[in-house]
């Protein structure tokens, strides 16, 4: 599938009564990085899964505004099993599925009914993309949960792209990670962008920084979560246009 650009207009999530984030507004151009940034609590991850619906599970939880995929919007009424096809997520914590590691890749395949003969061809082509083929390509039969914390979480971003999106979600894919593994999947996100649109929430303004091509700044005002600023990464960073963007970035605030 070809990268999309991901839009989302007035986008606010609520538990209960509480709102976590309202009114964010931002844009994604097909291919780019964005890094959505912010303290903790200001409702990132929350606005996060509210774009491929993991908000939906949530009792008490509902998500107004509009989310647009290549310039069409996403109904509610789509199936989300559909939806997260074309926008896959991957977590913070890796969360490869109690199999072996073939089976990581053939599971959601199955699923989403592509063919026997197909599944595994897809699945060496995306452990190849993401750097564990020769890694683990005598052992596919051996459980995932015998992996490295690197290699589950660079395993979980193969599951989500072999399904071939056009939207890659990640929250804080490296923070649970020690340096060398959160380096290896830094690199690997980087070299997926022109292939996929990706949106990553992250607390490392470093990484922002070194990664990003934009980045949406997110803060708590009122007790909520809201964006101050959406910019191309480099004026964001030098020439913020918000007061509370200056203070974050400089590390005076946050």
């Amino acid at each position: 599938m070809t990268s999309l650009t991901l839009e989302l207009q007035q986008v606010s999530v609520y538990y209960g009564n509480q709102a976590a984030i309202e009114q964010a507004s931002l844009s994604v151009r097909a291919g780019e990085l964005m890094a959505l940034v912010g303290p903790s609590g200001c409702g990132k991850s929350s606005l996060l899964a509210s774009i491929n619906r993991m908000t939906d599970g949530i009792p008490g939880c509902r998500v107004s505004g509009t989310v647009l995929l290549g310039g069409d919007a996403l109904s509610a009424s789509q199936d989300a099993a559909t939806l997260r096809r074309r926008i896959g997520m991957v977590f913070q914590q890796p969360n490869p599925f109690p199999l072996s590691i073939i089976d990581n890749l053939r599971f959601p395949l199955a699923e989403h009914g592509v063919p026997r003969r197909e599944r595994d061809r897809r699945a060496e082509q995306v452990l190849r993309a993401v750097g564990l083929w020769e890694e683990v390509k005598g052992r596919l039969s051996q459980s995932a949960l015998g992996l490295s914390g690197g290699q589950q979480q660079r395993l979980c971003i193969a599951r989500a792209l072999v399904l071939e999106p056009q939207v890659l979600l990640l929250d804080e894919p490296c923070s649970a990670l020690d340096p060398v593994s959160s380096k290896v999947v830094e690199e690997l996100i980087v070299s997926l962008k022109g292939r996929y649109t990706l949106l990553m929430v992250t607390h490392n303004l470093a990484q922002a920084r070194r990664i990003a091509d934009s980045v949406t700044v997110c803060w708590m005002q009122e007790g909520c979560g809201c964006v101050v600023e959406s910019n191309a990464c480099h004026l964001v960073f030098e020439h913020p246009s918000h007061p509370i963007t200056a203070a974050y970035c400089a590390g005076a605030a946050g």
